[in-house]
């Protein structure tokens, strides 16, 4: 299976039946080393929140793609109203089992809304995945603070976790070190970071403070699992 980090908290997932993309955040996204004109095929789009820089180009990859989107029932609602139709809407603490492998959505201490011009919109609770592919546990924390409910992902066994690590509106470094010590993944990666200067944090800090093995990607870089 591999990873690539397209920037933000943007991941490209290949496995050998599935293609799938998290947030993905690539127009408008500073650290995108791609466009959405370089994306030809998707299986599935998953979307932790309703803000612009996490729900990003959605509708355009859904429609070129005919991928199925993952996410919040409000999301979900939001988009069939957009013309999209292959969707499948979750909340947190629900498990599904996809043709690839099962997925649990998770909860994120956060807000969530989409905005279009001067309106917002009510986006639902945003949240987090763990994803399985290949018999692979992948979380994807979404945007979040630190929350003492990250201890019940121990018991998933995650091999690769994506936290955010940027401060101000998500976990900084201390905090999303100590929320590796509450999961224990065996791969940490650390994301949402260094985009805009209100987000601005060292990765190496956080590799130190982080009690697992810690992965550092750059945008356009990829990992095997």
């Amino acid at each position: 299976m591999i990873i690539k980090y397209l920037g933000h908290a943007t991941y490209y997932i290949e496995g050998k039946d599935v293609k799938l993309i998290i947030d993905p955040f690539i127009t408008g996204n500073p650290q995108s080393p791609i466009t959405v004109d370089d994306i030809d095929k998707l299986d599935y789009i998953f979307v932790t929140h309703g803000h612009g820089d996490h729900i990003g180009d959605t509708i355009p990859l859904a429609k070129k793609t005919g991928a199925t989107v993952v996410a919040n029932y409000e999301i979900i609602s939001y988009l069939e109203k957009e013309g999209l139709s292959r969707l499948h809407p979750m909340h947190i603490g629900g498990r599904f089992t996809f043709p690839f492998g099962t997925v649990l959505m998770t909860e994120a201490l956060h807000g969530s809304s989409i905005q279009e011009g001067d309106n917002i919109i009510y986006a639902g609770n945003p949240g987090g995945f763990v994803i399985e592919v290949e018999r692979k546990k992948i979380y994807h924390a979404g945007d979040t603070g630190l929350t003492l409910n990250m201890q019940l992902l121990e018991t998933e066994n995650i091999d690769v976790a994506f936290l955010p690590i940027g401060g101000n509106f998500v976990m900084d470094v201390k905090d999303a070190a100590r929320a590796v010590d509450f999961i224990k993944p065996e791969v940490v990666i650390p994301m949402h970071y260094n985009t805009w200067d209100i987000i601005n944090a060292d990765p190496e800090e956080f590799k130190r403070l982080a009690k697992a093995k810690c992965v550092i990607l750059k945008p356009g870089e990829t990992y095997t699992l």
